[in-house]
């Protein structure tokens, strides 16, 4: 009897070892994949870092992204999905600290030459809106870690106004908007309207991008390039803040926007976008349209400045039409857009 208690005491060691050793194979496994995923990501986005200690620390913040990822998008129950996207070794503090840049604390002293209104009794308003079929949008460009978003905007409406005026598209520089409309903080934060300003008191030109690419930091002003415009604005207007005059807004031209930007939109990978939204505005994107999906949601189309990797191909579709006047995530509240 002692020789088969002994035995079964054994067995039932052996088993837990085994089990034991069982789970942590799986984990190891499983930590491994991630860390295999890890290593794919930084070879797809090219990314660096200057330590192991370093690519620890950030392989922590990929892991616990990826996972906050994958547990949302298998809840199944939002419009829109998030992605692994080359921002996902960051955790949203530090994202939102180096590319972003809206300033609102500069609303007051822009010199808006006229406000744009609602009006009641304009009805021919089209249902959808994509300034992109019409040749009216540049492609995705990317702001990298320069808080210069207000730039970004600015000349994405800038080369909207002039192509549907004028029938050429023609790719502006956001250098020098960075380096030389020294009435916003460069890349550390900024509003379009300012950047509107700058351009009047000069004469109202900027040059193009191939003149004076973007370099991801502020520098000294080319005043050379100053002295030869390729494009100028005569003023520009202040949306009142409210959806609906942002739509007939936007069904006239693209319009510089702010926007309350957090993990989720950081993480943004398709879809209409309906989720949680930062406490203020701290993020510039232009809106280029808006729309209707299949299963009757309105939304709003926008341009953002942080690369093709990011959202769908550079772009967002944020809802509209929520029942408050200031929009989702604050989309309509302080919105602007230059003439030409």
């Amino acid at each position: 009897m002692a020789f088969n208690f002994c035995l079964k005491v054994g067995l039932a060691l052996f088993t837990f070892l085994n089990l034991y050793s069982f789970k942590v194979t799986s984990r190891d496994l499983q930590e491994l994949s991630m860390q295999e995923r890890h290593e794919k990501w930084i070879v797809r986005h090219g990314r660096e870092y200057k330590d192991e200690i370093e690519k620890e620390r950030h392989f922590k913040i990929f892991k616990e992204n990826v996972e906050f990822i994958e547990s949302f998008n298998q809840n199944g129950t939002q419009r829109y999905k998030l992605a692994i996207n080359k921002y996902a070794d960051l955790t949203t503090e530090d994202f939102l600290a180096s590319y972003t840049g809206l300033d609102t604390s500069f609303q007051q002293k822009s010199n808006a030459t006229t406000s744009f209104k609602y009006d009641s009794q304009l009805t021919d308003i089209p249902l959808n809106m994509d300034w992109r079929e019409s040749g009216s949008v540049t492609g995705i460009k990317e702001q990298g870690q320069c808080g210069c978003c207000w730039a970004f905007s600015a000349v994405a409406a800038i080369e909207g106004a002039y192509q549907i005026a004028n029938n050429e598209l023609i790719s502006l520089s956001e250098q020098e908007l960075l380096d030389c409309a020294t009435q916003n903080n460069g890349c550390n934060g900024g509003l379009m309207t300012q950047a509107y300003d700058f351009l009047l008191q000069n004469d109202g030109g900027i040059t193009t991008e191939t003149n004076y690419p973007y370099k991801q930091i502020q520098s000294v002003c080319s005043t050379e390039q100053l002295s030869s415009p390729a494009v100028k604005i005569s003023g520009y207007k202040v949306v009142e803040p409210s959806e609906s005059a942002l739509l007939q807004a936007v069904a006239n031209q693209p319009i510089s926007v702010g926007i309350a930007a957090n993990r989720e939109f950081h993480l943004y990978g398709s879809g209409i976008y309906d989720g949680s939204c930062y406490p203020k505005l701290n993020h510039a994107v232009t809106v280029i349209g808006y729309g209707t999906d299949e299963d009757g949601t309105n939304y709003w189309l926008i341009k953002n400045s942080w690369g093709t990797t990011w959202g769908e191909e550079g772009y967002m579709k944020i809802v509209r039409d929520v029942g408050d006047e200031d929009g989702h995530c604050g989309i309509a509240k302080i919105a602007s857009f230059p003439t030409v």
